[in-house]
C-alpha cells in the first residue's frame, strides 16, 4: 500500500530567489526539473544529499515551474507526472532541505549560462557544489553544458559533478519513458521507473450521479492542466482521502461510451463502500493494475455485470 500522504511538502520551498533567506549557510544545490522525481533522479539527488551530508551543507533543489518546453516551444507542454507541491514532498522524502522553484518565464529562457550561474547559483544560493545529470543544458538556448558549468564553477568557488543518466534491462529511466508507459495504460512500468505507484490527485466534482444510481457512487476527478492520466480502461488502485485514509478501489477512465459520453473522466468507486461524501475533497488515486480497457456495452444490465467483475478484480488485485 503507498505510504505518502497527500500532505504539504515538510520542507521549505521558495518561489523565486528572492524568497530564499539570506545566511543560508553552504549550499549544494542539485538542478532539474524533476518531473516525478523517478528512480533515474533519485540518483543524482541521492549523490547531492551525499555530498551535503559529507560536507555539512544543505541541499537545495533548483527546479521550475512551469515546464520549460512549454515557453520554449508554446503548446508543447508535456504530461505531467507530479503537481509542484507532490515534487517537493518527493524531493523532502529524498533528504533534500530546500526546494528552489524557479518561475521558467521567457526572462528566464533568454539569460545567458553566466547570468544563471551568477544570479541563481552564486547570488540567490550561494552553492559550494552543484549537481546535474550528465546531459544537462541551461541558458539562452540551451548553449550551456557541464563544461560551461564547471569554467563558471572554477571562477566562483563551487565544483560541479555531472551524474550519468540509469535504467534498467535496456531502458533509460527519463520522465519521457514513464509519461510513455502511464499513456499506453502500462502502469506497472511505470511504477517500476518511478519507484512507486503513479499519482494523479485533484478536487472531487459533481458528475452526472449515475454511479449512485447503478449501486457505484464514485469521485469524479477535476485534475490540474497537464496532468498525466492513464490511458482510458478501468484500474485498480488506492483513493487517498487528505486526512491520510487509504481506500481500495476501481478507477474508470474514459468518456463513458455506453451512455455515449464525450468529456473523458476519472471516476474512483471506493470498494464495499456507498457512504462516503467526498465533493470539494482533495483526494489522490495511485494506480495499482490495469484491469481491462475501455469498452462499450449494448446494455446497462451488461455494463452491471461487468462492473460486479471489476469490483471483484480490483478486490483481488488490492486486497490481501
Amino acid at each position: 500500500m503507498p505510504g505518502a500522504a497527500v500532505d504539504p511538502p515538510p520542507i521549505e520551498v521558495w518561489r523565486g530567489v528572492d524568497q530564499v533567506p539570506r545566511g543560508l549557510g553552504p549550499v549544494v544545490a542539485v538542478i532539474g526539473v524533476f518531473d516525478g522525481v523517478h528512480r533515474g533522479h533519485r540518483v543524482i539527488i541521492d549523490a547531492a544529499v551525499r555530498q551535503a551530508r559529507a560536507s555539512g551543507a544543505r541541499c537545495v533543489a533548483v527546479t521550475f515551474d512551469p515546464h520549460p518546453s512549454e515557453v520554449v516551444r508554446p503548446g508543447t507542454h508535456p504530461a505531467l507526472l507530479a503537481t509542484v507541491a507532490r515534487r517537493a514532498a518527493l524531493l523532502g522524502e529524498a533528504g533534500i532541505d530546500g526546494v528552489l522553484v524557479l518561475h521558467f518565464s521567457p526572462a528566464l529562457a533568454r539569460l545567458t549560462p553566466q547570468e544563471f550561474v551568477d544570479r541563481v547559483l552564486v547570488e540567490g544560493l550561494g552553492a559550494v557544489a552543484v549537481v546535474v545529470g550528465s546531459n544537462f543544458r541551461y541558458g539562452h538556448r540551451a548553449v550551456g553544458s557541464i563544461e560551461t558549468l564547471r569554467e563558471s564553477g572554477q571562477a566562483a568557488g563551487f565544483t560541479v559533478e555531472g551524474v550519468d543518466l540509469v535504467g534498467e534491462d535496456g531502458v533509460t529511466w527519463s520522465s519521457t519513458y514513464v509519461r510513455q508507459c502511464v499513456a499506453e495504460g502500462d502502469i506497472e512500468a511505470a511504477a517500476g521507473a518511478l519507484g512507486r505507484p503513479h499519482r494523479i490527485e485533484g478536487l472531487v466534482v459533481h458528475g452526472d450521479h449515475r454511479g449512485r444510481v447503478l449501486g457505484y457512487p464514485t469521485a469524479n476527478l477535476s485534475l490540474p492542466p497537464h496532468t498525466a492520466v492513464p490511458a482510458d480502461g478501468v484500474y485498480a488502485g488506492w483513493l487517498r482521502r487528505a486526512d491520510g485514509a487509504t481506500l481500495p478501489a476501481a478507477v474508470s477512465i474514459g468518456t463513458n461510451p455506453t451512455f455515449d459520453g464525450s468529456d473523458r473522466r476519472v471516476e474512483a468507486f471506493a470498494l464495499d463502500r456507498d457512504d462516503l461524501d467526498l465533493y470539494g475533497e482533495h483526494v489522490a488515486i495511485d494506480f495499482a493494475a490495469r484491469l481491462r480497457p475501455m469498452l462499450r456495452f449494448d446494455t446497462v444490465e451488461a455494463l452491471l455485470a461487468q462492473m460486479a467483475d471489476d469490483v471483484r478484480a480490483a478486490h483481488a488485485a488490492l486486497v490481501p
